[in-house]
């Protein structure tokens, strides 16, 4: 994980964040206290000691879909800045995600789709620079340039050092769990998708390099247990629901109640081009789905932002959502007034469609 150069303090978190409690409602318990802490490039243990029995208390932040191409591309040229202001937001936690929707790659052969995408192998400098740890690429992009371009993005991942997770050059390796330990929580991620186009040729068989996806029901939940078996928090990062709509679909339910029943604690989605609202389902915390983030055109919604959590042991205890914009460059700007406002308003009548709980149970 990328080294936790600067952090703002908690005022200057509150001045760009309202708190939600789950958008909209206030949080189940006494509000946690922001604490300091970075974790490095791979699994290892950070901070100090946890005193025995205590809870231990870890920041996550998530992100939606990101590519670079078309305005985007030229972010590149100083990876340092690619995402612009919005960076410090996304620094600010102790474990921060997004999904990565393109190939790494100048090779390969162009799919049968609409939309191909490829960025590259400045991409991984870039997401470092900005603070984030880890990416999905359990997307329907992620093959957009063939075999070729997939096994082109790991090689260029693992030059980079950079962790990758959703697919691979096999089923194993595609529904293996990203694993990091911070203040001693153990923490398991996964990435799978549920987008139709092309998933059966691109998904990951046991001979076959692809993607991790949710229409193989058995295996999906399996991985879940696996990391559960592994892990003192499982987070699954889904790629599903339909461009356009902010409601989830019954597939997109259906999915998330297997994953809450295999153990997930945190399920967090994007594709849809928009924001959707989260909730309850049980004890797992449910996001369908954070919008697109840095995006090199127009899109169904420009609305987009920052999802942060406080998670105490396998417990979400606080959930915000940093508003922001997708701008003219295709970086997201924190919103501020009106915008901001119109952004969390319209999260929280989103709510009302998720047939999720506003609050955790208990």
């Amino acid at each position: 994980m990328s080294r936790r150069t600067a952090r703002s303090p908690l005022a200057a978190l509150t001045a760009v964040a309202v708190g939600v409690g789950l958008v909209g409602c206030g949080s189940t318990g006494p509000a946690p206290q922001w604490r300091e802490g970075s974790t490095g490039p791979t699994a290892v243990t950070s901070g100090t000691a946890t005193a025995p029995h205590a809870p231990r208390e870890v920041r996550l932040a998530f992100a939606g879909d990101v590519h670079f191409t078309g305005r985007t591309l030229g972010l590149l040229d100083d990876p340092a800045t690619t995402f612009g202001p919005i960076a410090s937001t996304l620094r600010d936690a102790d474990v921060t995600l997004l999904n990565l929707e393109t190939s790494v790659t100048d090779r390969g052969t162009p799919q049968p789709k609409t939309y191909q995408f490829r960025a590259p192998r400045t991409a991984f400098a870039a997401l470092r620079a900005a603070g984030v740890d880890a990416v999905s690429i359990a997307n329907n992009h992620i093959l957009d340039y063939g075999r070729q371009g997939l096994s082109d993005t790991l090689d260029a991942a693992a030059e980079a050092r950079y962790p990758v997770f959703g697919a691979g050059r096999d089923a194993d390796a595609a529904y293996a769990p990203w694993l990091t330990t911070v203040r001693g929580l153990r923490i398991a991620v996964l990435g799978m998708s549920q987008v139709h186009d092309l998933a059966e040729s691109w998904r990951a068989t046991d001979i076959r390099s692809g993607v991790a996806m949710a229409f193989d029901p058995a295996r999906a939940t399996a991985a879940v247990r696996a990391a559960r078996k592994q892990a003192d928090l499982v987070v699954v990062f889904m790629h599903w629901g339909v461009e356009g709509n902010s409601c989830a679909t019954v597939e997109m339910k259906t999915f998330a109640q297997r994953l809450s029943g295999a153990g997930a604690d945190i399920v967090v989605g994007a594709h849809a081009h928009t924001l959707l609202a989260n909730g309850w389902l049980g004890q797992t915390y449910v996001h369908y789905g954070l919008g697109n983030f840095l995006w090199y055109s127009t899109s169904h919604s420009t609305d987009s932002g920052v999802l942060k959590l406080v998670v105490r042991d396998r417990t979400v205890v606080e959930s915000r959502f940093v508003p922001a914009t997708v701008s003219g460059s295709g970086q997201p700007v924190p919103a501020t007034g009106a915008d901001k406002r119109r952004i969390l308003d319209k999260l929280a009548a989103a709510q009302g469609c998720t047939g999720l709980s506003a609050r955790r149970p208990g």
